[in-house]
């Protein structure tokens, strides 16, 4: 054994009594950065040099594409790259390149397509099996450009032509292995691409691999395809498992690492956001607290959205940074409703405090949406983020099974990174008993603040309340929300009333009283 490549430094006990060297792997090997830098991410920081790995994946899931990304890394580091194509031409992949913006310049291209002589019919017929002869021109004209080059970072596209070539899988499984015996003492790190056009998912190859990483797109019944990849194996190293989102755009393949909170613990001390009203700030027990998640619950149009960015307002006006991703509003109709309330939004916007997106739920992948979340968490020291609404948010996920899950995970995140979040959840109906939630993720949030519609002297009104605040205690009254005359204001306490939250009151002051509220409001409103 290689004295180099471990180092004893004890004896154990082994199972049968004897005592037996207990030995210490020698460093990692040195790894190769992908040109992806979600994938290196995922993989933890790249595929181990000297190795074969496999990339399976149906056709149009961007295989190529990380291959081109692969060898492009490598011709940046000064490394050769040799591109042995079997089912592209060379022009093909040059357009391919050229549609992203990029030069494979640096890089060699080996063309195995059959020529002119090959295709008339009279070479079709010989006196040897036709896949020999093939199989074995195709492998010795690689391994003489293999050997002219001496490339460190080599791919091979697609599999399935050698797989046509060898026509049997006994064949087939032997050229693979000759192929990974042949590159394993030349310092090369080979890519095979396949896709899986084979009449069964073949585990042989897969075993053979050094590592595995499946691409995958899903189908929907609307909107675009949910591209996905998952690392099924990776021998001698830690990786993150799971599936992970990605998307292809010009510029190569995007890929969206599956969020995991407890790898960003982190301790921050504990502030209070105020909303800038105090009435409303009064009824939260001083206000919301960093690092907390609050649901903003109500039916349509009871000012969810309105009292969510007075919070963020507030924010950028001390001094902090928000975000706010619309899947239902437009941004127009929010900059206008918020300027005459007195929310001077696209002041914000332009000093670059306050982010604004619309999202497009049909447009956008669950990996994608939070993936645009830690990008401002971790470049704009984001300290509120606004969800408007969680409604939109689930139409944007292959299933409802799914929505706690990415909830739960975010909103840790979330938490461990002091961010404070909101959450606006619109109900189904407007008063009475028949208002519905969708989705109940009560359960997730440490603060609930529950809007309602009530009928009082012939007018429709609003009110709020608190329903629960994990951080600390708040009021557990009923306040009136108010939202004209250029201003948002929460009045006082609605002790008058009974039957505020289920829409129907009953008033148990006096008519003057009730009167006497109807002038005060006129004359400049509650406090």
């Amino acid at each position: 054994m290689d004295s180099k490549s471990t180092q004893t430094v004890g004896t154990a006990e082994s199972s049968n009594g004897k005592g037996s060297n207990v030995a210490v792997p020698a460093a990692s090997p040195e790894q190769f950065a992908t040109g992806v830098v979600g994938l290196d991410d995922i993989l933890g920081g790249g595929l181990a040099r000297n190795h074969l790995y496999l990339i399976e994946g149906d056709p149009g899931t961007g295989k190529t594409t990380i291959a081109m990304q692969f060898l492009m890394e490598g011709t940046s580091r000064g490394q050769k790259g040799l591109y042995v194509t079997l089912s592209e031409s060379k022009t093909e992949l040059l357009e391919i390149a050229a549609s992203h913006g990029w030069s494979l310049d640096g890089i060699e291209i080996f063309e195995l397509a059959p020529d002119e002589a090959h295709l008339k019919p009279e070479a079709q017929y010989t006196v040897f099996n036709p896949s020999e002869i093939e199989l074995a021109d195709t492998t010795n004209a690689v391994l003489s450009e293999v050997e002219r080059l001496q490339p460190e970072r080599v791919v091979f596209d697609s599999l399935s032509e050698l797989r046509l070539l060898a026509r049997d899988s006994l064949r087939y499984r032997r050229q693979i292995l000759g192929l990974k015996q042949y590159f394993a003492g030349r310092n090369c790190t080979v890519l095979l691409l396949d896709d899986r056009t084979s009449e069964r998912h073949d585990l042989q190859l897969q075993s053979i691999a050094h590592g595995v990483i499946m691409m995958e797109s899903v189908e929907r019944e609307y909107g675009i395809k949910r591209r996905r990849l998952e690392v099924k194996k990776l021998r001698g190293a830690r990786f993150r498992e799971g599936f992970h989102d990605y998307c292809i755009r010009r510029g190569g393949v995007e890929v969206y690492p599956r969020l995991v909170a407890s790898e960003h613990l982190l301790a921050l001390p504990p502030t209070q956001l105020r909303s800038g009203i105090a009435a409303l700030d009064t009824l939260l027990g001083g206000g919301l607290d960093s690092g907390t998640s609050t649901l903003l619950l109500g039916p349509a149009g009871c000012g969810k959205s309105t009292i969510a960015a007075r919070y963020a307002v507030s924010e950028v006006e001390r001094g902090g940074s928000a975000a706010l991703f619309a899947f239902d509003e437009s941004l127009a109709t929010l900059l206008i409703r918020g300027k005459g309330l007195g929310l001077d939004i696209k002041k914000h916007v332009d000093a670059g405090k306050f982010t604004l997106r619309q999202v497009d739920a049909a447009e956008l992948s669950p990996g994608q949406f939070v993936h645009q979340i830690r990008q401002l968490v971790e470049t704009q020291d984001l300290k509120l983020l606004i969800i408007d609404s969680l409604n939109g948010f689930l139409n944007a996920m292959p299933g409802e099974k799914f929505l706690a899950m990415q909830l739960h995970e975010l909103l840790a995140y979330l938490s461990q990174k002091g961010v404070a979040t909101l959450m606006t959840v619109v109900q189904h109906g407007f008063v009475g008993t028949n208002i519905d939630t969708p989705v109940d993720v009560s359960y997730l949030a440490d603060t609930v603040l529950l809007f309602r519609y009530f009928e009082a002297a012939g007018e429709v009104r609003q009110a709020l309340s608190v329903i629960k605040k994990r951080s600390g205690e708040h009021e557990r009254t009923i306040r009136e929300l108010v939202m004209k005359n250029g201003a948002i204001e929460v009045g006082s306490i609605l002790t008058e009333f009974e039957g505020v939250l289920i829409g129907a009151p009953t008033y148990r002051g006096g008519v003057d009283r009730l009167r006497l509220t109807q002038s005060s409001e006129k004359a400049g409103g509650t406090t």
